[in-house]
C-alpha cells in the first residue's frame, strides 16, 4: 500500500553533511512508523533512526546519536534524514523502511518493516 523512493545520497568528506529523503505514495504513510536503516558492504542491515506517525517520537542507534536526525513531513508524504558530522564508518546504502502494522513504537529489527525503497548510497571519505 505503499511505495518508498530515497534519494540525496552521494560522496561527502568526514565531518561533512547530507540530507537523506524519503518519499512515500500511499494512504497509510501518515499512519506508519518510518525507519532508516543502513547496509555497509559485508555487514547485516541495521537499524539507524525510527519515527512515529506523529512524529514526536524518535529514536536513534547509539553510533549515530546526536549526528543524524529523522523528521518527517506527512503533509509531503516524505521522511527525512539529516546526516551531520559525518564519519568514514557511516559509509553504506541507507534504506528507507515502513511499518504498515500501525504500531505505536518504532522497532529497530527489520522484518518489522513492511515496505522498503531501493536505497541511495552514501560514501564518506577520510
Amino acid at each position: 500500500q505503499v511505495q518508498l523512493v530515497e534519494s540525496g545520497g552521494g560522496l561527502v568528506q568526514a565531518g561533512g553533511s547530507l540530507r537523506l529523503s524519503c518519499a512515500a505514495s500511499g494512504r497509510t504513510f501518515s499512519n506508519s512508523v518510518m525507519g532508516w536503516f543502513r547496509q555497509a558492504p559485508g555487514k547485516e542491515r541495521e537499524f539507524v533512526a525510527g519515527i512515529s506517525w506523529s512524529g514526536l517520537n524518535t529514536y536513534y542507534a547509539d553510533s549515530v546519536k546526536g549526528r543524524l536526525s529523522i523528521s518527517r513531513d506527512n503533509a509531503k508524504n516524505t521522511v527525512y534524514l539529516q546526516m551531520n558530522s559525518l564519519k568514514p564508518e557511516d559509509t553504506a546504502v541507507y534504506y528507507c523502511a515502513a511499518d504498515a502494522q500501525r504500531r505505536t513504537t518504532v522497532r529497530t529489527t527489520p522484518r518489522t518493516y513492511d515496505y522498503w525503497g531501493q536505497g541511495t548510497q552514501v560514501t564518506v571519505s577520510s
